[in-house]
């Protein structure tokens, strides 16, 4: 089964934790800001942040946030 997302369907998503348009990239969706990558898994994209691959020279969800200014302030 193809795993090429509609190009309609593609325009509308965006990352969960960006809120950022995704781009397809083989059988992943990445965010355009932050680069985090989500599966697509059987043509269905599974936008769950404890599912996305970190970018390369991330070393966890924190770090990416903080690099982001996606930090929360108490």
């Amino acid at each position: 089964m193809s795993s090429a997302i509609d190009p309609e369907l593609l325009s509308i998503l965006r990352c969960p934790l960006t809120r950022s348009p995704l781009r397809q990239e083989g059988s992943w969706l990445v965010a355009e800001s932050g680069g985090l990558r989500y599966p697509v898994r059987d043509g269905i994209p599974v936008l769950l942040i404890e599912e996305a691959q970190l970018p390369d020279g991330v070393a966890s969800l924190d770090d990416l946030k903080k690099r982001l200014g996606l930090v929360e302030r108490a």
